[in-house]
């Protein structure tokens, strides 16, 4: 099945980087993001993002672990996905990858498996689609 929606960041927030580093030509930080999500997919999200990210070239990599709850195709439950790619200076991504973690479905998302993917049209809209099975 596809669920697919759109979502809004409602909050950002950097957090300490732990442990010691190693300095590189980009810069290394770890934030905490809350996310609001309407459509197929509706509920809310709580993510760890750690991201390398040149803002002057608007370049870099980030790796996020998210946590859902809500309701797919009106399915309430929560689970565990992640998420990374490659953001290009020119608007463009690639390198992406977005799996739902197997095992972490509950309530009527227990068994939840699958993959899914994100989009940023261009008037600024942030898209999300998870294709995803119930094993039921």
């Amino acid at each position: 099945m596809r669920a697919s929606g759109t979502f809004t960041v409602a909050d950002f927030t950097p957090a300490p980087v732990p442990g010691a580093q190693i300095g590189t030509a980009v810069p290394v930080g770890v934030s905490t993001m809350e996310k609001t999500y309407e459509g197929e997919v509706a509920g809310r999200s709580t993510t760890l993002f750690t991201a390398a990210f040149d803002e002057a070239a608007a370049t870099g990599t980030y790796v996020a672990m998210e946590s859902f709850e809500g309701t797919l195709r009106g399915r309430a439950g929560s689970f565990n996905f992640a998420h990374a790619a490659t953001t290009l200076g020119d608007g463009g991504r690639k390198d992406e990858f977005f799996v739902i973690v197997p095992g972490s479905g509950t309530d009527d998302l227990a068994g939840i498996t699958g993959a899914g993917g994100m989009a940023v049209d261009a008037d600024g809209t942030h898209r999300i689609w998870f294709d995803y099975d119930l094993g039921q």
